[in-house]
């Protein structure tokens, strides 16, 4: 009968954990992804890129919240059965509330190795691979990235300035620099342009303008009638390169064991195929290495404290009061994120 009991308690809190863990990911969830359409709108990317982006982003979320909401659920649940009286079955059956807190403590050594599994291995490699996604696409609407009255440098090495852009798609009083290195660039102006695709080439058509070079200290300057500004070949300004909580956690590991095996020049030499590992960013390597392996940890004591103060400060003060006052100090845990 203990067996039924305990099974039926576990259902029921993982029932609910789930519950609460699903609809707090996906609020959150939401939230990011309009964040994220600046991936289409301001860079003018696929939205098969912009909603790839998006969903890989969603088991970082899971890991994020996964404390709070696995102390919120526990602590909700054991008040919904101590204020229907349900506890009192337990009690009724010979089952001690050391028992309960036993089970618990292991049911959240269990949890504590998926959120190690899940924050060392399953997030990073879905950041590394949601960033993979802009690394590998290019710009497709580029109609879409260029507003009026503001310089546009969504293109990497190209800023483009519009008065304004009428409802056929024509841009007028265009200015565009382009820089091809430290001593070589080029300003072009024109009175109007518009985006168009010749051949699956991006080319913006220009109007009635002038180019001025500048190239070894001379300048050069060219007028047209028409002229045609390609766009192909060119990358986008949005973060491509790998970052310290997309590395893998066996580069982690790997490059904090050179940070203390080797001295400072040995260490630059031995790290040089592991991304982000030098000494600048090796604070920032410690710190992943804590989130992703030490956090979690804390959260067996997180489970115990609403069995803890739900069974042994009950007497001591109102149970409403200290229920609330405890849930309130409880929120204090925006540490985990």
């Amino acid at each position: 009968m203990k067996k039924i009991l305990f099974r039926k308690l576990l259902l029921d809190y993982l029932t609910f954990l789930f519950i609460a863990l699903l609809s707090a990911s996906v609020v959150i969830w939401v939230f990011q992804a309009v964040n994220y359409l600046d991936i289409m709108i301001e860079d003018g990317r696929d939205y098969l890129v912009y909603l790839n982006f998006s969903l890989l982003n969603f088991p970082k979320i899971i890991s994020k919240i996964f404390p709070f909401v696995l102390f919120f659920s526990l602590y909700y649940v054991t008040i919904k059965y101590e204020l229907n009286n349900e506890l009192m079955i337990l009690w009724n059956f010979g089952i001690h509330k050391i028992q309960i807190i036993n089970f618990f403590f292991l049911i959240s050594i269990f949890l504590t190795i998926l959120q190690v599994l899940f924050t060392s291995f399953v997030v990073p490699n879905s950041q590394d691979l949601a960033r993979s996604f802009l690394r590998t696409s290019e710009v497709n609407f580029y109609g879409n990235f260029v507003k009026p009255q503001k310089f546009n440098d969504t293109i990497k090495g190209v800023t483009i300035y519009t008065d304004k852009k009428d409802k056929n798609g024509f841009l007028s009083n265009l200015y565009i620099k382009k820089e091809l290195n430290k001593n070589h660039f080029q300003i072009t102006y024109a009175s109007k342009g518009k985006f168009k695709e010749i051949n699956s080439i991006p080319i913006l058509v220009l109007y009635d303008g002038a180019t001025i070079t500048l190239k070894n200290k001379e300048l050069t300057n060219i007028s047209f009638s028409k002229s045609d500004f390609s766009l192909a070949n060119f990358e986008s300004n949005t973060t491509t390169y790998i970052k310290t909580q997309e590395l893998s956690s066996t580069k982690i590991i790997k490059c904090i064991n050179n940070y203390y095996k080797f001295n400072e020049d040995n260490f630059r030499l031995a790290s040089k195929s592991i991304e982000n590992c030098n000494v600048r960013n090796i604070n920032n390597i410690f710190k992943e290495f804590y989130k992703r392996f030490i956090i979690p940890f804390y959260i067996p004591i997180l489970s115990l404290v609403p069995f803890f103060v739900n069974f042994n400060f009950k007497r001591k003060l109102k149970v409403s009061k200290i229920k609330g006052l405890n849930f309130f100090n409880r929120n204090g845990c925006n540490y985990f994120f």
